[in-house]
C-alpha cells in the first residue's frame, strides 16, 4: 500500500513512464502518510481496447488510480491526488493539438479488514 495504477491509451505518443513513475514515487514518499517508500507499488497498463466518447479517433486518456488503506481524511486524499498529478505533469511532453487527451487521478479506499500483505523472503 499504496498501489498506483496508470492506465493509458496506445494512441498517445511515446511517454516517459520511467521518469513519471520516479517523480510520482518521489512525491508520494514525501507525504506524511507514507511511512516506508518501499510500500509504494507503481505500474503502467496499456488499455488495448478502449473508447473515449463517441469519436473513433483523436481522443486519448491517462487515468491514475491510487489505492490506499481506508481511514484517510478528504484532505489527505486530495494531497495524494495532487502529488500524483504533479508528478505525472513533471515529465509530460507536449501533445499534438489535434489529440484531445485527458489526465485524471482518483484515490480509492482499500478495506483494511480484507487487505493482506506479506514480505516474501
Amino acid at each position: 500500500m499504496p498501489h498506483i495504477i496508470i492506465e493509458y491509451t496506445p494512441n498517445l505518443p511515446e511517454l516517459p513512464f520511467d521518469a513519471m513513475l520516479a517523480a510520482v514515487a518521489r512525491r508520494l514518499a514525501q507525504s506524511p502518510e507514507v511511512t516506508d517508500e518501499a510500500d509504494l507499488k507503481l505500474r503502467v497498463v496499456q488499455a488495448d481496447h478502449y473508447r473515449v466518447g463517441l469519436a473513433d479517433a483523436d481522443r486519448a486518456f491517462i487515468h491514475v488510480t491510487v489505492r490506499i488503506l481506508e481511514g484517510r481524511t478528504a484532505e489527505q486524499k486530495q494531497d495524494f491526488s495532487q502529488r500524483v498529478l504533479d508528478g505525472m505533469l513533471e515529465h509530460m511532453p507536449a501533445l499534438q493539438p489535434a489529440l484531445n487527451a485527458h489526465l485524471s487521478v482518483e484515490v480509492q479506499d482499500m478495506d483494511r479488514g480484507s487487505y493482506r500483505k506479506r514480505k516474501l523472503p
